[in-house]
């Protein structure tokens, strides 16, 4: 590894949504991008992390490499052709302990909209096997990325950090688990498509298995939304036709007084439980309907309750968090510095290894074939007691900071700029 890891990227606390809507991957993009920046920039190793809150790029560039041309590919990707507009949202870090703070921060969901996003370690985990699958993690983004994921293990492990629904939709979600836990492919319909519907679309599609359909007085909304997600539409005209066909019904409609009214759905003959969750400020639907037998109504307060409720236990655990996150990285630092000494080390072994070889060959013929088979095992292990204590302290000099002065001394003793590279036995 030659250059340091860095980051750019915007997110929900220095962009609008408007912004970041436009500049957000899909997987196909993120890949695409990927496979882009392989063949045209000069990148070492690289990051694509893209969600509706941010969008970052992770990498270890060579000497060539200028952020900027990173966010004019990322532009590139979307079709945008005026790349300046966008360039104020973008935040550079060049500072390696940094960066390496911030992803384990985002990774564990501690800047996350709602604090313990759970989506989000899915969402690191497919970033990283697209930049394995485009050869573009190197032994730094695997290494930093297995301890992340190990961090995150023990979080869910040890603290209260993850438990619970924390937001409103997620919440929803939740509920809807509970609700149809013993009835078989259960049929949701969602009703209305505004920010919260919306959201609560989104967070079915990750929970995947359900059966869900679509409903908003603008059909196209739906039916955009119903691709994104693979959903099924049901036009708004038919809303009452068919409302009888589903186990549960969100509704999120806009309205000044309640949609869904005992007296529409006493029209209906239902003659099965239904649960309607109502997500609406106003209420859209009337508390009256529990009064049919077999139809259950659960409010936003309800709802809003319950999130509240994990999300202060989430807080809680933050401090505790933090500290696995500082014991993992304090423990990934130690590596990278070990990082530093490993080609010395390498060239260590390969010129102790050249001794003992040429040593060998001199009294090769003088020996049998057992005693040189003997002699070549003796030897291997008196190099390996020989390396071990440089070994040793290379790396506690790593530790101190000193290993720069010790690569040095070993370089002079050994002369191993000369030794060739060659495959040890």
């Amino acid at each position: 590894m030659t250059g340091n890891f860095n980051f750019i990227g915007l997110s929900y606390k220095n962009a609008p949504l408007e912004v970041r809507e436009k500049l957000a991957l899909s997987d196909m993009q993120c890949k695409s991008f990927l496979s882009n920046a392989k063949n045209i920039l000069d990148v070492q190793e690289l990051l694509v992390l893209s969600t509706c809150n941010r969008t970052e790029i992770y990498f270890i560039g060579g000497e060539n490499l200028n952020a900027t041309d990173i966010i004019k590919l990322l532009c590139i990707e979307k079709g945008i052709s005026n790349t300046d507009q966008y360039l104020p949202f973008f935040i550079l870090n060049e500072n390696q302990d940094e960066t390496v703070h911030h992803l384990f921060s985002v990774a564990m969901g501690l800047e996350s909209q709602v604090i313990g996003d759970l989506q989000i370690s899915n969402q690191v985990k497919n970033a990283y096997q697209w930049s394995a699958d485009a050869s573009l993690a190197g032994p730094f983004i695997h290494r930093l990325l297995h301890t992340i994921f190990f961090t995150n293990k023990k979080v869910v492990q040890e603290t209260s950090f993850r438990d619970g629904a924390a937001s409103v939709s997620y919440a929803t979600v939740e509920l809807i688990e509970t609700l149809t836990s013993e009835i078989l492919n259960p049929k949701i319909l969602v009703v209305g498509l505004g920010e919260i519907g919306t959201d609560v679309c989104k967070n079915l599609a990750d929970a995947k298995g359900k059966n869900v359909t679509l409903c908003n007085r603008t059909f196209s909304k739906a039916e955009a939304l119903a691709k994104e997600c693979n959903f099924e539409v049901l036009p708004f005209e038919n809303l009452w036709k068919k409302i009888a066909d589903y186990d549960v019904i969100i509704s999120s409609i806009v309205a000044e007084e309640p949609y869904f009214t005992k007296e529409k759905l006493e029209q209906q003959n239902i003659f099965t439980y239904k649960y309607f969750i109502d997500l609406s400020v106003p209420r859209s639907v009337s508390q009256q309907i529990e009064q049919i037998p077999g139809i259950l109504v659960y409010n936003i307060d309800q709802i809003r309750n319950t999130a509240n409720e994990a999300l202060e236990q989430r807080i809680k655990a933050i401090p505790h968090v933090r500290q696995i996150v500082e014991e993992s990285i304090i423990e990934f630092n130690d590596w990278t510095q070990e990082m530093i000494v490993s080609p010395t080390i390498h060239k260590l072994k390969n010129a102790l290894e050249q001794i003992r070889t040429d040593e060998l060959s001199r009294f090769a013929k003088q020996l049998n074939e057992n005693d040189n088979k003997l002699v070549d095992q003796i030897t291997k292990n008196i190099m390996q007691k020989i390396i071990k204590l440089p070994v040793l302290q290379l790396k506690a000099a790593c530790k101190r900071g000193e290993a720069e002065t010790l690569i040095d001394v070993l370089n002079d003793l050994f002369d191993l700029e000369k030794v060739q590279d060659k495959k040890l036995y």
